[in-house]
């Protein structure tokens, strides 16, 4: 087991997104992206797949422990955190019982002719060679 997949076991367990991520990284003042931590949750034949360093789990683990419990100054109770986070769940899909009715688009008759464009340009007869009869 290599450290991509214990970030990814923590991740799922505890169900984080990957801007929950970077602010548990900013936490111990490791700057990080959300298009890198990305790259480290990819299958390994992935063409942009990263291995993830052991600088990089171990300053996510002491940002998870101060992003759970707290500090000595200002302590939290991981339970409670965890809550929050369970919580603050986004839902991507609506269920369909609860969709809002469309109304039904009002269509608009469509003209058959389009209108007439003002000439410019005058019918030139170009005189250029044999002469063609019609």
């Amino acid at each position: 087991m290599n450290n991509n997949d214990i970030f990814k076991k923590l991740r799922v367990a505890l169900q984080l997104r990957d801007d929950q991520i970077v602010e548990i990284l900013n936490l111990v003042d490791f700057r990080i992206s959300k298009g890198e931590i990305g790259n480290f949750f990819r299958t390994e034949d992935h063409p942009k797949f990263v291995s993830c360093g052991d600088q990089i789990l171990r300053n996510f683990l002491n940002g998870l422990i101060l992003y759970l419990r707290g500090t000595k100054e200002n302590p939290k109770t991981p339970m409670q955190e965890l809550e929050k986070i369970k919580n603050s769940k986004i839902t991507l899909a609506t269920p369909k019982s609860s969709a809002v009715e469309k109304k039904p688009l009002k269509k608009q008759p469509i003209s058959k002719k389009a209108p007439k464009k003002p000439v410019i340009v005058e019918k030139v007869k170009y005189k250029n060679g044999k002469n063609k009869e019609r």
